[in-house]
């Protein structure tokens, strides 16, 4: 056992898997895939594939094609965090965004943007049922964000998450989501599409939990990851972002700025939905996606920064996307 760990930790700069053009086809349809792996020893390689993601802009394309994200959050106690991971995914460049919530926050959360679809349909008896037919339609679906811990919604969430499974449909886990899936490892345990955990310092270790290990943070990763499978992504949120999947530790820094405003993390999770989407259409492994996300968030933070200062919040970050975009990821 502490063999096969000790070589999951062996680290890389990069290590990129990329998928087959007939397993795409295979997402798209929604048959199971699984990766053909490529090898990759720099970071400038995965610097130039996030600049390689967005889709051109070109008058063949119709709505949708740049993306579907569904995210799943919101509650009476949390408006904001929603409603962050939503336009931040539409800023980014996804074309439609759909907000599953419960019926009590939606009012609230659609009167901050015209261009949300909100669906309060979370805590409907009839939940499952009414969703699945929206899930068709999604290339990637975040959970988690200003969800709650409800046990009642944490049950519809689950039920969310298998008929995902069923589906194929790649993840993106946020926030409760975080705190449901440190509690259910199943939930997530040889899932067939990628899927992306985006843990705190403090979510990582309530994630991991009694994992085998030495203790230090690597050996804890590679144990957590052995046990859910490979294509399960850590991207865990510190001073220095590190995106962590078998064998392969990638590290974000730069940028950002002293102030730790809430909602960041919101932003992190729309930015990356997007990504994904668009990485998984480019042929690429979610690691690509996550350095793309992290790069945009401390970009995006430090922009923001220098206009506000100290009085800056997450609600000063989202006019600064369009900009921060332009400089790293707009193809020239």
């Amino acid at each position: 056992m502490m063999f096969i760990i000790s070589l999951l930790k062996s680290k890389f700069s990069v290590n990129i898997p990329k998928f087959s053009h007939n397993n795409l086809k295979k997402i798209r349809t929604g048959l199971f895939y699984c990766y053909r792996c490529t090898m990759s020893n720099k970071t400038e390689d995965i610097i130039e594939k996030t600049k390689q993601l967005a889709p051109r802009l070109t008058n063949d394309k119709h709505k949708g094609q740049a993306g579907r994200i569904g995210v799943f959050g919101g509650s009476i106690e949390f408006t904001g965090a929603p409603y962050f991971a939503s336009i931040s995914s539409l800023k980014v460049g996804a074309d439609l965004v759909y907000l599953f919530t419960n019926k009590e926050p939606a009012t609230v959360i659609k009167s901050y943007s015209p261009e949300l679809m909100v669906l309060p349909i979370l805590n409907d008896p009839e939940a499952i049922k009414k969703i699945e037919p929206w899930l068709e339609r999604l290339h990637v679906v975040v959970i988690g964000p200003g969800l709650g811990r409800n046990d009642q919604t944490f049950e519809v969430i689950t039920k969310v998450i298998e008929t995902c499974r069923q589906k194929q449909k790649p993840l993106v886990i946020d926030a409760d989501g975080l705190f449901l899936i440190a509690q259910r490892h199943d939930l997530i345990k040889n899932y067939p599409a990628p899927v992306v955990l985006t843990p705190n310092v403090m979510e990582f270790n309530r994630l991991v939990g009694d994992t085998p290990g030495d203790g230090s943070k690597q050996e804890k990763a590679a144990a957590f990851l052995m046990e859910v499978g490979s294509n399960v992504t850590l991207l865990c949120k510190d001073h220095e972002d590190e995106i962590i999947s078998r064998g392969t530790t990638v590290k974000v820094s730069g940028g950002g700025s002293g102030r730790r405003c809430g909602g960041q993390g919101d932003i992190l999770a729309g930015s990356l939905s997007t990504f994904l989407a668009w990485s998984i259409m480019a042929d690429y492994a979610p690691n690509v996606a996550c350095y793309a996300a992290c790069r945009m968030v401390r970009d995006l933070n430090s922009k923001a920064f220098v206009k506000y200062g100290r009085s800056m919040t997450a609600t000063d970050m989202i006019p600064e996307i369009h900009e921060v975009f332009e400089e790293n990821f707009e193809r020239k």
